[in-house]
């Protein structure tokens, strides 16, 4: 594991902070139904942490001499209430995937805080997926 591909994997983290930063924003708009008010400040607070995620792996890059990205991973654009939710729910396992990736890099590389800082960002994607997991379950949403 060098530096450089510990570099790569953070920029592909950030790429795709910047997909949920997005992606909340969409849902936030376009959430159809009954429930609309209570879910789209629901998406909009989920803003706010998912920039803050960005705005970390952004300063971590440069610190360990990368250059951060400025693209966004794509997201998908469901209408129906079922279909945004089941997007969040994988785009926030597919995260928390990722940065037990990243975990393992950093340990292995000695970066104990950033070891530490990707176990918090993991907790707070966990979260995200649970909240989203209990809106599927809940049968007034489906």
């Amino acid at each position: 594991m060098s530096k450089e591909k510990l570099i790569e994997g953070l920029n592909l983290d950030l790429s795709h902070e910047y997909g949920a930063a997005i992606q909340y924003t969409y849902s936030a708009a376009v959430v159809p139904g009954l429930h609309r008010t209570a879910l789209k400040s629901f998406f909009e607070d989920e803003v706010e942490d998912e920039l803050g995620h960005a705005q970390y792996l952004a300063e971590k890059i440069i610190a360990l001499g990368g250059q951060p990205t400025t693209k966004a991973a794509e997201v998908p654009q469901p209408t129906d209430l079922k279909g945004i939710l089941e997007a969040i729910l994988q785009a926030e396992s597919d995260t928390a995937k990722r940065y037990e990736e990243r975990m393992k890099q950093a340990e292995e590389l000695g970066y104990t805080e950033l070891h530490a800082k990707l176990e918090d960002i993991i907790q707070d994607e966990t979260n995200h997926k649970e909240e989203v997991q209990r809106l599927l379950d809940d049968p007034h949403f489906k």
